[in-house]
């Protein structure tokens, strides 16, 4: 070591200035600097995949304890719901069995087979109506497991009980859930000496009673020191999982920050219920509702940790689910890995530097003058050769192939230059014909997949309608069979006939329209004359189911003097449509003014339709594209079909339709219609 240590400093002394220090140094650096460097960054990282593996398999330990939870909350609500429908249970019920103790008894059978804590069944009055055992008083029946049971729901959840509710069903469960807590290292302060509440699990289902009374069967696991629960997840989770010798996997159910059913384990194998959690993990998981996946303090000892917040049915953490297993064994496999990973890595050098200086003393000389050569020719010597050898071995040989490849190299360097020289001119002309290309590709493309677009949405909409107006047809003329077949007692049922007679046309009206839309060019719709006024009223109604849901105040401002020609229900189609949009734009309510007022255009009179809105507005690139097909702004709640059909009409009616809009400020559209003479 001490002649190594001398050849580094020799290095450093006199690297800078002799080839044959540096090639040394290449030899002996990548062995005792380079490789040393990559092996602690392997082992650092070795590390942290190790620690990764050991997170990733208490996160699945952790995922197979939450769903063998899920599991149980299926199958207590599955055999509650199994027991209501059966027929014993049915009969019990149907025929009043419970007023004589019978349902009772059968209550008793279904909790002892399920092994349920308790088991009731209360009516939607507050009543008492039957149970396993006779209670002190009538439990609760505001929990939203009960209430959600009395509305037709079966519904399972974890909730805290309090010693006195505990009390109210059996004074045994209240004992059972008393726990002594016992001070912890590294958890939070405390003046609590005793938890007396109870992490119960509890199922409902709905229970149908005669004359239409309606309860709910009502059982419970009592959770507190429940050790079966997480003696059967801890067997489910890390039997044969692998673990090292010494460590050992555990699995604990917390009421709050309290182990109230563990196999963690303190002295002499006593379980750890009543010791309490650390204070770094009640904060993470009770307080901020993370998961925490890593090392923590359990009890008096670390463990590779995964916890998570339980929940009760309010939507409150009232505790946590744990797994995890004991970190020193794997600490100390780590360590003695690392151990012997360096003390190979010592051997290794030992044994192997020595072997380099040897050969690499064979190569000095030949290698300097190259060394030389090519320090020449990077400096501007291009004519600089190594010249004659006098060996034959490698080294040698690769003295003369350099002289010749510099040969060559300053023959082809001309060559190359003048090479790249028209290959650049060459690719700049190809770049900027492909990019033209590309430009054209893109428009064609563009344009091909609103053809398509069109085309099938008016193959469909030509279909559907064909298909509408077949039924439609046998309706009215069966509707005038039946009058016929009435007689004069078809005058009974006048309004019904008028009404149908109504809703038809209307149909026959939407029928139309979509005709119009699939091939406009083959319909003319039917117009005639009216104050756009009566319009915008008689649309009002349309849209105001979704008005009744937002805060938006509704201005109405008439006056238009002049009449306009155009289908009605094609205007209120156009009206539906930007009074909708307004609405949309407007989710946290403003407000939505209508004028009607006379304008012309140029020597044509005409009539304007303002629809304005106080929403978010739109940019530029919006309104300049709000009109075309296909293009929407509300993701999945639109087709982007509607401004374009709206302008279509609108333009066939020799009208125009417009839009003004800031951002921030709102928007305004403008639809100009042709006034009547």
């Amino acid at each position: 070591m001490r002649k190594l240590a001398a050849l580094i400093s020799v290095f450093a002394l006199h690297g800078a200035t002799s080839v044959r220090y540096r090639l040394l140094a290449m030899a002996l650096l990548p062995m005792l600097v380079i490789l040393p460097i990559l092996l602690g960054i392997s082992i650092y990282r070795w590390n942290a995949k190790f620690d990764a593996v050991l997170t990733s398999k208490v996160h699945d330990d952790l995922t197979i304890a939450r769903q063998y939870l899920g599991r149980i909350f299926e199958n207590t609500e599955g055999e509650l719901t199994s027991s209501v429908n059966s027929a014993r249970f049915q009969s019990i019920v149907q025929t009043q069995g419970y007023q004589d103790g019978i349902l009772n008894a059968y209550l008793k059978d279904i909790a002892q087979a399920q092994r349920l804590d308790f088991l009731y069944i209360v009516a939607d009055d507050g009543s008492l109506v039957a149970s396993e055992f006779e209670m002190a008083s009538i439990p609760r029946r505001n929990w939203p497991v009960v209430s959600a049971a009395l509305e037709g729901r079966a519904q399972t959840a974890i909730d805290v009980f309090g010693s006195a509710e505990l009390a109210a069903i059996s004074p045994d469960l209240a004992k059972r859930a008393q726990i002594d807590i016992i001070a912890t290292p590294a958890s939070a302060p405390t003046a609590r000496t005793q938890e007396s509440r109870g992490l119960v699990l509890q199922s409902a289902t709905p229970v149908p009673l005669p004359i239409g009374r309606k309860a709910a069967l009502v059982g419970g696991i009592l959770l507190n020191q429940n050790l079966a629960f997480v003696d059967t997840i801890n067997d489910l989770i890390f039997h044969g999982s692998g673990l090292p010798e010494g460590s050992r996997g555990t699995v604990t159910l917390f009421l709050d920050d309290v182990r109230i059913s563990t196999n963690v384990r303190m002295f002499e194998g006593q379980r750890a219920i009543g010791t309490r959690v650390s204070a770094e993990v009640r904060d993470a998981v009770l307080d901020r509702g993370q998961t925490w996946l890593d090392s923590a303090f359990v009890v008096n000892d670390w463990y590779i940790s995964a916890y998570e917040p339980i929940r009760d049915s309010y939507n409150h953490r009232i505790g946590m689910l744990y797994a995890g297993y004991l970190r020193q064994p794997f600490t100390e496999a780590k360590r003695s890995t690392v151990l012997e990973i360096a003390l190979a890595f010592i051997v290794a050098v030992a044994l192997t530097v020595p072997l380099f200086l040897k050969w690499a003393a064979s190569i000095f000389r030949p290698l300097e003058r190259m060394t030389t050569t090519i320090s020449k020719v990077e400096s501007g010597e291009l004519d600089a050769r190594t010249g004659p050898v006098v060996g034959r071995d490698e080294i040698e040989q690769v003295a003369v192939h350099l002289d010749r490849l510099l040969d060559q190299i300053h023959e082809r360097d001309t060559q190359l230059r003048q090479w790249n020289q028209e290959l650049n001119q060459r690719v700049e002309e190809r770049t900027n014909k492909l990019v033209h290309a590309n430009q054209q590709l893109e428009a064609t493309t563009k344009q091909l997949i609103m053809s398509e677009k069109l085309a099938a949405i008016g193959e469909i909409t030509a279909g559907v309608a064909h298909e509408i107006n077949n039924p439609i047809a046998v309706m009215q003329g069966n509707l005038e069979i039946i009058r016929d077949m009435m007689g004069s007692k078809a005058d009974e049922a006048k309004t019904e006939f008028r009404l149908i007679d109504e809703q038809m046309h209307r149909v026959s009206e939407i029928v139309t329209r979509l005709l119009q839309f699939a091939k406009p060019q083959e319909y003319a719709g039917f117009t005639d004359q009216y104050d756009a006024a009566v319009v915008v009223t008689d649309t009002l109604p349309l849209v105001q189911h979704l008005l009744n849901k937002t805060t938006i105040n509704v201005d109405t401002e008439y006056h238009a003097s002049r009449l306009i020609s155009m289908n009605r229900t094609e205007l209120q189609q156009v009206l539906v449509n930007l009074l909708v949009n307004a609405i949309h734009a407007m989710s946290g309510g403003g407000r939505l003014t209508i004028r009607t007022f006379d304008r012309n255009e140029g020597r044509r009179r005409g009539v304007v339709i303002d629809v304005t809105d106080t929403g978010g507005g739109m940019t530029p690139d919006v309104m300049q594209r709000i009109f075309d097909p296909f293009f929407t702004t509300k993701r999945r709640e639109g087709t982007g079909l509607g401004l374009s059909i709206s302008q279509m009409l609108v333009t066939r009616q020799g009208g125009k339709i417009s839009v003004e809009s800031e951002p921030g400020k709102g928007t305004t559209f403008t639809v100009w219609l042709p006034a009547e003479d």
